[in-house]
């Protein structure tokens, strides 16, 4: 009997022990599998973010296979710690894994995932290091863990790999490498167990979106926040807010919502979370005033508690044991903290008419964030709250406008997993223009949202070619919070400033159809050129034409990092400071000129010299890209206005043109509409427009509809 009990005793610690050597999959939407290891925390990025799945939209895109053997992935639990590993082909190349700022392509890199102010190096420490990764060959994984993580990219190389590098001979063998290749992607969870999601494509695009869905779907902004907007300096009265305004009107340049910056609270750096009376003496008049323009406000403000806050001693109870800038950190876990705090900017804020607000300074330095050492009421370790704090800040403050029904357009200085929907983009105080257009990029790949805004330049050319970034971004924005600059400043070139923030006006209806794509079928506007068909990236195979005579070949090959996709039709090549002209990587099929409709190229490297005034812009063959007339505020709720829709080169083609009320959070209760525009070819050759009839007449803001094609169809 002692034997048999020894002996079963020996069973159940092999058992787990097994158990926990390995992962248990279980299908939790179609393409998409969750993978537990060990035993996983209760509180994880997921859980904080509250992301609820888009199922209806998931099994829209319909189900596919496990996207490669489930016994290829190994978890080890040892010493408090979980270690993943996940195979990765000689041809794989891997994308995201946090908002990187000079490198897209991932392998061969080892990056510690953790949220920080980006420091110049792309180690893993940003605004938002996101432990998702989608591999060239159609898959996406995510680590759900609420823990700086360590993931090595291709770079560990195990004696008993299926794949193992050839050893060479440093001393004869010129191709010797010191770093050789790795046939995995290893990840490092500070915690005694983990869930990790695979998400099946089959393309690297499907992967993508598949993600974006499970977590809610992409952000749809309101109509407004997709204009201009202006933020101010920060000891701005209301006065000077009012003659900003006013200056923009004048000057015929658009503007829908003011950035009001620290000032506006009594107290700042820790903040008070009430006006100041002396620079906004009647505040609740102030807003008003302002919507009456057609301007919305958006108020600055860091979630730092300061002793002077009226709010003071019933909220210090609910935050942690270090203060940021001498002021207090609520624990956003706890209800009554939230109750608190959030209640303060619903009644002081929120209820009398201001539409957002930008979250700053929850990313880090280490020098001023709280120590890892920190204590928090809830009992969550210092590094979990770290690693969601921005996503905790947002989502509370969401709620405020919900409960509103109405939507909202923001800012903030961290992100991580599960906050895809959420309205607010990422930004930051580094400033080097060519890394901001990077990240742009690496934005796509991990479910965020990213300005390339505008602070000040040196010189007009360096104003012009930033401002041009910011027209085809998430966030068209000047950050004038320190130099007063306006889109005028630069004499020079205000004409054609003005004619940039104009065209992003006419392009609202695109951009308003592309956000929706985002939100309902999980499509990032803004990607990389990685995701684009016919962009034949040989990251995932071997060149084999000789490349002097295919100088297309070489430039895809490598990382492409200055250009990108922005919606479901253009291409965007950023010129910077300095530059008369850039080569630009044409995917294969025909492009032509976003401007005037003229052929371009075709799977060809091709010469931009587009002067001082325009960023090379390129449509694909078919585009239909619906536009405006220009106007200085989005269009209002019931407003109808026309359109002129735009159609490039000479294939038939079709678009989704997506339509609300721009305003409300009523799109969640199905008070949307969904038109196809076709553009078709006739007998004669010539190609002709077709919009579908409204299907949701409560909710149209177009009238009358024109096409006008660009290209020379004879």
């Amino acid at each position: 009997m002692v034997y048999k009990g020894i002996l079963t005793l020996f069973l159940l610690v092999v058992l787990n022990r097994a158990a926990a050597q390995g992962l248990t999959w279980q299908q939790v939407a179609p393409g998409v599998w969750k993978g537990v290891a060990g035993q996983p925390e209760a509180y994880n990025l997921l859980k904080a973010a509250g992301s609820a799945p888009s199922i209806a939209a998931l099994q829209k895109m319909g189900d596919q296979p496990f996207p490669f053997p489930q016994v290829a992935v190994s978890a080890t639990v040892s010493d408090g710690k979980t270690n993943l590993r996940f195979p990765l082909q000689k041809e794989e190349q891997v994308f995201g894994l946090g908002l990187n700022f000079q490198t897209v392509h991932q392998r061969g890199k080892i990056l510690q995932l953790h949220v920080d102010h980006y420091g110049g190096k792309d180690n893993g420490r940003t605004h938002a290091p996101v432990p998702f990764y989608v591999s060239s060959a159609g898959y996406g994984v995510l680590i759900n863990a609420a823990r700086y993580l360590t993931v090595y990219i291709g770079t560990g190389v195990r004696k008993d790999s299926h794949n193992p590098p050839v050893e060479k001979d440093r001393n004869t063998d010129k191709s010797w490498s010191a770093r050789p290749y790795s046939d995995a992607v290893e990840i490092q969870v500070p915690a005694a167990g983990t869930e990790v999601y695979v998400f099946a494509g089959p393309t690297p695009l499907d992967a993508i979106r598949r993600y974006n869905l499970f977590n809610g779907g992409g952000a749809l902004p309101p109509r407004w926040g997709l204009g201009f907007t202006q933020r101010v300096r920060s000891l701005f009265t209301a006065d000077e807010v009012a003659a900003e305004a006013d200056s923009f009107r004048l000057k015929g340049y658009p503007l829908d919502f003011i950035g009001l910056e620290p000032g506006w609270q009594s107290r700042a750096y820790p903040g008070t979370f009430e006006w100041d009376k002396k620079r906004y003496p009647d505040p609740a008049g102030f807003v008003k005033k302002m919507l009456g323009k057609d301007i919305r406000l958006n108020l600055w403000m860091n979630p730092y508690i300061s002793k002077q806050a009226s709010f003071y001693k019933q909220i210090t109870p609910y935050t942690g044991s270090h203060t940021v800038w001498t002021g207090e950190v609520p624990d956003f876990t706890l209800p009554e903290a939230r109750r608190i705090f959030f209640g303060q900017m619903k009644k002081d804020q929120v209820d009398i008419g201001v539409s957002g607000y930008k979250i700053d300074e929850v990313d880090g330095y280490d020098y001023y964030l709280w120590p890892d050492v920190a204590t928090f009421p809830s009992g969550l370790s210092a590094e979990q709250m770290r690693q969601t704090y921005g996503v905790l800040a947002m989502r509370y403050s969401l709620e405020l406008f919900a409960k509103k029904n109405e939507r909202t357009y923001g800012l903030v200085r961290a992100s991580n997993a599960g906050a895809n929907s959420y309205p607010y983009v990422l930004y930051d105080d580094y400033y080097n223009h060519e890394d901001f257009i990077t990240a742009l990029i690496n934005s796509g790949y991990i479910g965020v949202l990213w300005t390339p805004e505008v602070r000040a330049s040196k010189t007009s050319e360096e104003w012009i070619r930033r401002f041009q970034t910011v027209i085809f971004s998430p966030m068209a924005m000047i950050n004038a919070w320190s130099s007063g600059t306006k889109p005028w400043s630069y004499a020079d070139v205000a004409v054609p400033i003005k004619e940039l923030a104009l065209l992003r006006m006419r392009m609202m209806p695109y951009w308003y159809s592309e956000f929706a794509k985002y939100h309902f079928e999980g499509t990032p506007v803004f990607r990389g050129m990685s995701l684009e068909p016919g962009f034949e990236s040989t990251a995932t195979g071997s060149v084999k034409a000789n490349l002097e005579e295919n100088p297309y070949l070489e430039a895809v090959s490598k990382e492409v990092k200055d250009q990108y996709m922005a919606g479901e039709y253009l291409l965007v090549a950023p010129l910077f400071a300095g530059q008369q002209n850039r080569k630009v990587i044409l995917p294969k099929g025909n492009w032509y000129d976003f401007y005037t409709g003229a052929y371009a190229g075709n799977g060809e490297v091709i010469t931009a010299t587009p002067g001082i005034e325009k960023i090379p812009v390129y449509v694909k063959d078919g585009a239909i890209i619906p536009m405006m007339a220009p106007m200085l505020h989005a269009p209002k709720k019931g407003e109808q206005v026309d359109l002129e829709i735009r159609v490039y080169g000479t294939k038939p083609g079709s678009y989704k043109l997506y339509d609300d009320d721009g305003v409300t959070m009523d799109y969640e209760k199905g008070r949307f509409d969904w038109r196809t525009v076709t553009v078709a070819k006739e007998a004669n050759g010539q190609l002709k427009g077709m919009v579908e009839a409204p299907h949701n007449k409560a909710v149209q803001s177009y009238n009358k509809i024109t096409f006008r094609f660009m290209t020379d169809n004879k």
